[in-house]
């Protein structure tokens, strides 16, 4: 692997890239290393911090949030519009221009808060090209601020490098962003290609590839295929999130947040909505031991034509995934699972890595403002119609989850359509092999043609390749 000082220097020596660096909030880093390096003169055409607000409103406009994705576009928009008029008819016709911005809020004085950054690169594809943009937001784990500025620094020589190196490799980009850098230090929780070259992209395979790699723990999507930083999409808002494998999407699905919803307004402020999650885990999403690409877009497809917004983690535990989204916000969150789900919750291997086992696995559960929404299951044999307050925990645990239930931790959802309980998903699964159409009876019209793709994915389809 090439370190940073490398990467810095082979750039600087490559005639044919030229550019700017704006950074604010934790130094000049990124364009620190290039004046380390050699032959930086080749490279840098200019760099700049504007700390001070006043200064930075006046070069870049006025922005609601300085640390934000709003205030990075301003910053790429001034930086490369300068660079084309000053140096594009001098030396446009054989150089790629590119503008490396950043607004990152690092650790300072006596500072608990937390630390992060969006960074952007406007580059050319190619001498004359119209632009390009790469965006990336990272969270800074280290604790001291110098520790931040570096790690900061390294990310950006990798961006840039990686943006002219390994454009055409997604799953090299990705894995190159934290070359030089020990695990821990950073999260990279969002990147998006976009403009030029990029129009026929599928952003969604980006997150994909940032959660695999584990440079983050989750990744979202809107409803329009929009990739968002979950963070600033669930700022301050109450959460209702269902967790599955989707494989298929079922009417079931969409009645288990339905009937949920109904029990979860009572949480809620007059008029305010609930932000809808459907989350599935890379556990999930395993085609034998690796990702099958086509499947995840197509089980992201069908959510999203349904209205949803779709959630991928790493998260297998209920604690972890209820700790991740508590980070976001401190308004109420529910978390729709079915009576086999809530089965799970008891047994010894979810909690085997924790000292205190099920009893901290839970007060991590609910240490925030959760609450389990619980759908009814019916029993096959019998017939019997078993909903949470029905639900017979494991024999050591009746008293805990009695506490659970009464003290409100623990909600029964009401049953919409008894038919839809007949079938799981492994039976419409079945279906679908084995040609019987019953299954478009308990499939959303607007997943069919997903629910068939998952299949032949199943069957053998090949997966997209990330690099």
């Amino acid at each position: 692997m090439a370190t940073t000082y490398d990467k810095a220097q082979e750039l600087n020596l490559d005639p044919t890239i030229y550019g700017t660096f704006a950074e604010i909030g934790a130094g000049q880093e990124t364009a620190n290393w290039f004046f380390r390096a050699s032959g930086s003169s080749g490279m840098v055409a200019k760099s700049i911090s504007a700390y001070d607000m006043t200064m930075s409103d006046a070069i870049y406009g006025k922005s609601a949030r300085y640390v934000s994705r709003q205030r990075l576009l301003q910053m790429l928009d001034h930086e490369y519009g300068i660079l084309l008029e000053r140096l594009g008819p001098k030396r446009g016709g054989n150089t790629t221009f590119f503008s490396l911005c950043n607004t990152v809020r690092a650790r300072g004085y006596q500072d608990t808060a937390e630390c992060h950054g969006w960074l952007g690169l406007r580059f050319q594809l190619k001498p004359g090209d119209p632009p390009s943009d790469i965006f990336l937001h990272l969270r800074l784990l280290d604790d001291e601020t110098q520790e931040q500025k570096e790690a900061l620094g390294v990310v950006g020589v990798n961006l840039i490098h990686a943006t002219f190196r390994h454009r055409g490799h997604l799953g090299r980009f990705v894995s190159s962003l934290i070359d030089n850098l020990r695990p821990g230090r950073v999260e990279v929780d969002m990147l998006k290609f976009h403009g030029h070259g990029y129009s026929f992209f599928d952003n969604r395979l980006c997150s994909l590839a940032l959660v695999e790699a584990g440079l983050t723990e989750a990744a979202m999507f809107l409803p329009d295929g929009e990739v968002v930083q979950a963070a600033e999409a669930l700022y301050k808002k109450p959460i209702l999130l269902l967790r599955g494998s989707f494989d298929p999407v079922t009417t079931l699905h969409l009645q288990m947040l339905e009937q949920a919803n109904g029990v979860f307004a009572s949480a809620l402020e007059p008029g305010e909505q609930a932000m809808e999650l459907c989350e599935m885990t890379m556990a999930n999403l395993l085609r034998g031991s690796a990702v099958d690409h086509v499947d995840f877009i197509d089980r992201c497809n069908a959510l999203q034509a349904l209205g949803k917004t779709v959630l991928v983690s790493r998260y297998s535990e209920f604690h972890r995934i209820s700790s991740y989204l508590a980070r976001s916000t401190q308004r109420p969150i529910g978390i729709v699972l079915s009576i086999g789900l809530l089965n799970e919750l008891f047994k010894a291997k979810w909690s085997e890595n924790l000292p205190g086992g099920v009893l901290e696995s839970f007060g991590r559960l609910f240490k925030s403002q959760v609450t389990l929404y619980v759908y009814p299951w019916k029993n096959r044999r019998s017939g019997e119609l078993v909903d949470a307050n029905a639900f017979v925990p494991p024999e050591d645990s009746k008293f805990l989850y009695r506490h659970f239930v009464e003290s409100g931790r623990v909600r029964a959802v009401p049953v919409g359509d008894e038919n839809l309980l007949k079938f799981t998903g492994r039976d419409i699964r079945e279906m679908i092999a084995d040609g019987d159409e019953t299954w478009r009876l308990y499939v959303p019209e607007e997943a069919h043609r997903s629910a068939l793709h998952v299949h032949e994915a199943g069957s053998g389809t090949a997966a997209i390749a990330l690099d």
